[in-house]
């Protein structure tokens, strides 16, 4: 069942998204060749809390960490380990929190250093494709709209669109209704509603689409190893449009990027 929320309440959820976007944005600078997952862990759970709210992974599920970190071709919910990243390497970092009794969810791929001109291109393709998913949550739509453009982008592109993952609604459970598929056919699925809140997030392959899960039980990978994309923002439907909660503002500000891409999801 679809939970609308009252603009009050997207108002508190915008307050837990926006915990996890400045959790990203410190991330950002320390996102280097030598520093390990785990350590961006535990500086993420520290900021989390010294910002009161609540790490919104751990103990979910049983998950035992604040962060999910996914190098390479790690599709998403990759534990954070001791190893070090290293130069050219990509790291998809995974952080949720929860403030005001509600989730904020939300996720970044990150360059270490300069990596290969196809690896960032399929960022490049990835971070377009969830704009592009964005754009269809609109009043009239249906959850096979946005899947749709998701699917068509990053396949006319040559790339493989995990189907086993999909995106979700969110609030005060990380997982609420409706799933949110990467893939789908236009005027498919369950209605858009004024007031509903969902994370949409894109996690696309290289190569192909198929994927295994490690022996950790958690860790996703791509089966011919190579690597994947993943990118994720909150968005609530509000006055028939979407509206980000979540921003990558604070990330683009570590990094010295200028871009306009939030614009037009952004509250007036």
């Amino acid at each position: 069942m679809i939970i609308p929320k009252t603009l009050e309440e997207i108002e508190l959820m915008r307050e837990a998204a926006l915990i996890v976007s400045k959790t990203l944005g410190m991330l950002a600078k320390k996102v280097q060749p030598g520093i390990t997952t785990q350590e961006l862990n535990d500086i993420a759970e520290e900021f989390i809390r010294d910002n009161g709210a609540i790490p919104g992974f751990l103990g979910l599920y049983d998950c035992p960490s604040t962060l999910l970190t996914s190098v390479n071709e790690a599709v998403v919910h990759g534990l954070p380990t001791n190893t070090p990243l290293k130069e050219g390497d990509i790291v998809a970092i995974d952080c949720g929190a929860i403030k005001n009794d509600f989730y904020g969810d939300h996720a970044y791929t990150f360059e270490v250093g300069e990596i290969a001109p196809e690896t960032k291109k399929l960022l490049q393709v990835t971070k377009e494709a969830l704009y592009i998913g964005i754009r269809e949550f609109k009043a009239g739509n249906r959850v096979g709209d946005v899947g749709y453009a998701i699917q068509n982008y990053c396949e006319s592109h040559g790339y493989g669109v995990v189907r086993e993952l999909v995106g979700h609604g969110l609030g005060r459970k990380m997982h609420e209704d409706p799933e949110m598929p990467n893939y789908g056919k236009r005027g498919r699925g369950k209605k858009f509603v004024e007031g509903m809140t969902v994370a949409i997030e894109p996690m696309i392959n290289l190569g192909t689409r198929r994927i295994s899960q490690l022996s950790d039980g958690w860790t996703i990978v791509t089966q011919d190893q190579k690597p994947s994309a993943h990118f994720e923002h909150d968005v609530a439907l509000v006055d028939g449009k979407p509206q980000l909660l979540s921003t990558f503002d604070y990330v683009y500000e570590a990094l010295g990027i200028e871009s306009n891409e939030e614009d037009e999801f952004r509250k007036p």
